[in-house]
């Protein structure tokens, strides 16, 4: 991880130098030896990195790597915020002002001058230690450590498996005999793609050791690809292993062959035989590409069999491969599993009654993961079998993943795929663990946090959220993060890391200094923490102000428990802060030190009870994301209009009515310039006054824009300015009132990319402009009583996903041909008054997966056609006509129940008298 710091630190050097040369003055030569001595540490701090558990002093020399990187950071951005304030000052206004602050600057300059000085002088001694005491000799050819190659040979192990840890595996191994067998003659790559732990090397090994397999194929060979240094003594261990069950002697000068030789040698060796070939733990993305020569496509059926924690290894094979995903064990096989490992001596591997709900308990920490299991089971079986005993290590069992020798191979296993990440990942990763156990984590707010703390590294022709996306997707793919949730449209929405996964990065994350847990039991937090999570404590938090002063990011998770929380910890100590999260803290004040934050750029006070920001917000120059949803703001200081980092401004006033539908928000009135801030990429929720909508169209970098009480006769000129904003992904724009008319005809050219549309308010007919939008996934009408077909009107969308009228359409009939709407998953008509039927022809809406019909009291059929959505999985009925709702409910064989038989829930709501039947 030192590493990390240290790369991060020489990007943020390297734009310094580049961006704020004429901020830097005399210091530049000082940040440029600072920068020249980084690059020299790194070029073997990886190396030291990996060799640190062999050595105590390397480990140590390491730590100071880091520690002295994260202090380098500190001085940098108060010598940075230090000239910022300085450059403001201009004309006689800033002279006499410098005049009379004259003593206290020359204080500041010289303070941070010196600390420059003995910072560079620190980097310099940690430079030297490691000259001295030989930690920058590098071992020629070793490429991983002694712990990384003790887990890594656990694999390789795994090719003598015990048949009892065989539990769940028999549909895996079924299919993947069958893509073995199958009558394809070409030459087929099967990857079987999974997180460590999962059971891919075991799953493999029970196919390769079946007798099938060696009747069938001419020759195979099993290759542990993570133990193959490079790619020469990966062929000769192939040759090795192919030539080692054949009278054909192995080339006493195998040793000395190069690559063109060992590739020829395996062509002539398989280019006749039908083989079977095993990559085990395959990390590299390009291995296939280079070692792809060697197996001959010489049509006799021949397979080759991959495994990788990477889902873009597998990907990357290319056409004609096979891909399966291994999933973690279904519960009755998980419990299966850990009764044969934790009560091994019971002839029927039976759970004591008293013992199974902590069994249970522990069970679940475990997630389904074989790995995990077979450890935590046999740990388990040593133990009493008494409930005390139990007890005991299900409280202790994070703990235990980390500390007890039993379960190191866990940690080993899972500790592999951490240490393939590239750096600017491991960031990203370890910066889960500032969420609490069990917390859903949303794709958008997680971007916007490692944005925020400059993880995300500038790449040409990408913004920072699209490029902090890709690291996600990366994650997802290393398997490394899991999707809980993602949207309609299929996008991620809400991800976590799993159990045994995020223990070991809050090990990883606790050693490294880089993000501490407070849940209120310790009596004061010490040390140069970095990033703090509280998790439910309403007391005031003791902080030390050596930590207060090193902090860079805060957090506040409030639990059922937390009735009350003080701010008073939220000082000007906390200068270097970057990241404030507060959402759905009960506060209902800011205090007045908020301003003097100058580092902060994420602010995040979604669901509090905030009625006011402090004056001088434009003080924190440096905030990117400003977040008060669901607050009691009114209005924002006018000092946010002169935030020129602004990039993210999420407004939305709590209503006292509880409702989820969109046309009930209360906006909020932005201060005046705010379309000034042309960094600013999202703005919600704000109310449509003369200024803001001849303006918006500056605001060329906007993704996202949601306006509300726009009046019927400012239409013309907010399309006027909607066209300028070519960038713009989602739009909404809301009437006055639900009885005022929306005049939105004028936009000739929409943005060409919109993905997401909301239209609320009175429409004569829909804008002709809609049908052009061909990247459009969601639309959402309210209030529109257009009289025309409005299905017809929009069948041309073909991208669309999510489609929701309400109160929308005043005709009776609806029709859906075939061919129309390929896409769509989800339909919602909602007090569609007047419509009485549907009719849905057979092959139209071929993906709908859910549809949603709510207070249309004019219809007492279901839609004509229903039984051919033969992929619905949800219907839910609210408010609707009574006999159409017994019909539903009532059992038996009945035309209406045929018609519904095939769908796997149906919820129904009569009246508010909520009932369901799946």
């Amino acid at each position: 991880m030192a590493d990390g710091a240290v790369s991060f630190l020489l990007d943020k050097l390297t734009t310094i130098l580049m961006q704020n040369a004429s901020l830097l003055g005399d210091a530049r030569d000082e940040i440029e030896e600072i920068k020249l001595e980084l690059e020299s540490m790194k070029s073997f701090l990886r190396d030291a990195e990996r060799r640190k558990e062999m050595s105590d002093s390397v480990e140590t020399w390491v730590r100071q790597v880091r520690e002295v990187a994260y202090e380098v950071e500190d001085i940098i951005d108060e010598f940075m915020h230090h000239k910022y304030k300085e450059s403001l000052k201009n004309g006689l206004k800033g002279i006499v002002k410098d005049v009379v602050n004259f003593p206290k600057n020359i204080t500041s300059r010289h303070r941070i001058s010196s600390k420059l000085e003995k910072i560079k002088a620190k980097v310099h001694e940690v430079s030297e230690r490691s000259k001295r005491y030989g930690f920058d000799q590098r071992d020629e050819g070793v490429t991983r450590n002694v712990a990384g190659d003790r887990w890594q040979h656990y694999g390789e192990s795994a090719v003598f498996v015990d048949e009892d840890d065989m539990v769940g595996m028999e549909e895996n191994t079924e299919q993947l005999l069958g893509w073995l067998m199958e009558d394809e003659p070409r030459r087929t790559v099967i990857s079987i793609v999974g997180m460590g732990g999962l059971g891919k090397t075991t799953l493999v090994t029970t196919v390769y050791n079946n007798q099938i397999i060696k009747r069938d194929f001419d020759c195979w060979a099993w290759i542990s690809v993570s133990q193959a240094g490079e790619t020469g003594e990966l062929l000769r261990s192939m040759i090795k292993e192919l030539f080692g069950a054949t009278p054909v002697p192995i080339p006493n000068n195998l040793g000395s062959m190069n690559y063109r030789q060992l590739v020829g040698m395996l062509i002539g060796y398989l280019h006749q035989k039908r083989y079977v070939i095993v990559l085990d733990d395959v990390w590299s993305i390009d291995l296939w590409s280079i070692i792809r020569s060697a197996f001959p496509n010489n049509r006799h059926g021949s397979r080759i069999i991959l495994t990788t924690r990477n889902e873009n290894v597998a990907t990357s094979v290319g056409i004609g491969s096979r891909v399966h995903q291994l999933a973690p064990l279904q519960e009755k096989d998980a419990w299966a599993l850990f009764c044969k490992r934790a009560f091994w001596n019971d002839t029927e591997h039976l759970c004591p009654k008293e013992l199974k709900p902590l069994a249970e308990a522990i069970l679940k920490k475990c997630e389904g993961l074989p790995l995990a299991i077979v450890s935590v089971g046999g740990l388990m079986c040593s133990r009493r079998k008494t409930v005390v005993e139990w007890k005991n290590v299900y409280e202790s069992l994070n703990w235990q993943l980390s500390n007890n020798p039993k379960l190191e191979q866990v940690k080993g296993i899972l500790q592999l795929s951490f240490n393939d990440l590239p750096f600017y990942l491991k960031h990203c990763f370890l910066y889960c663990c500032v969420f609490r156990d069990g917390y859903p984590i949303r794709r958008k707010r997680l971007i916007r946090l490692w944005i925020a703390e400059g993880f995300i590294r500038e790449r040409k022709g990408m913004t920072l959220e699209e490029i902090a996306e890709e690291y996600l997707t990366e994650l997802i793919l290393r398997s490394m993060i899991q999707v809980t949730e993602t949207n309609d449209a299929g996008r991620v929405k809400i991800c976590r890391v799993q159990d045994v996964m995020r223990e070991l990065a809050v090990t990883t994350s606790e050693k490294e200094n880089f993000c501490t847990a407070y849940d209120g039991y310790q009596s004061k937090l010490e040390g140069k923490i970095h990033r703090l999570s509280v998790y439910g404590t309403g007391e005031s938090i003791r902080l030390s102000s050596t930590m207060s002063h090193h902090l860079r990011s805060f957090f506040v998770f409030p639990t059922d428990m937390c009735s009350s929380f003080s701010l008073d910890v939220v000082s000007s100590k906390f200068k270097l802060l970057r990241v404030l999260n507060l959402e759905g803290v009960p506060i209902d004040t800011m205090p007045g030190t908020l301003v003097e934050l100058f580092n902060l750029r994420y602010l995040n006070l979604r669901d509090t009870k905030i009625k006011e920001l402090p004056k001088s917000m434009e003080r924190l120059n440096n905030l990117q994301t400003l977040d008060v949803r669901n607050t009691y703001m009114e209005r924002l200081p006018s000092g946010i209009s002169k935030l020129s980092a602004l990039r993210h401004l999420c407004m939305l006033r709590k209503n006292d009515q509880s409702s989820e539908t969109t046309d009930v928000l209360i906006s909020m009135q932005a201060p005046a310039g705010i379309c000034n801030i042309r960094t600013l990429q999202t703005l919600t929720c704000i109310d449509a006054e003369k200024e803001l909508i001849q303006n918006v169209g500056n605001l060329t970098d906007l993704k996202r824009l949601e306006i509300t009480k726009l009046r019927a006769a400012d239409g013309p000129k907010l399309c006027n300015s909607i066209q300028k904003l070519t960038g713009l992904l989602r739009l909404g724009v809301m009437a006055t009132s639900t009885e005022e008319g929306l005049q939105l005809e004028a936009l000739r050219m929409p943005p060409i990319f919109l993905q997401k549309l909301t239209l609320i308010g009175q429409l004569n007919r829909l804008p002709p402009w809609i049908g052009s939008l061909a990247n459009l996934t969601h639309l959402y009408l309210g209030h529109s009583h257009l009289q025309e077909d409005i299905i017809s009107s929009i069948r041309v969308l073909s991208s669309l996903v999510f489609l929701e009228l309400k109160k929308a359409y005043d005709g009776r009939f609806l029709h859906f041909k075939e061919g129309w709407f390929p896409r769509l998953t989800k339909l919602k008509f909602i007090e569609l008054a007047q419509l009485d039927s549907m009719k849905i022809e057979e092959k139209s809406l071929p993906r709908i997966r859910e549809l949603y019909l709510i207070r249309c009291q004019a219809m007492k059929a279901l839609p004509q056609g229903i039984e051919h959505f033969k992929g619905l999985q949800k219907l839910h009925l609210e408010d609707m006509p009574e006999q159409l709702v017994l019909d539903l409910q009532s059992g038996g064989t009945s035309e209406v129940q045929q018609k519904v038989q095939h769908i796997t829930t149906i919820n129904l709501c009569l009246y508010n008298r909520p009932n369901s039947s799946s």
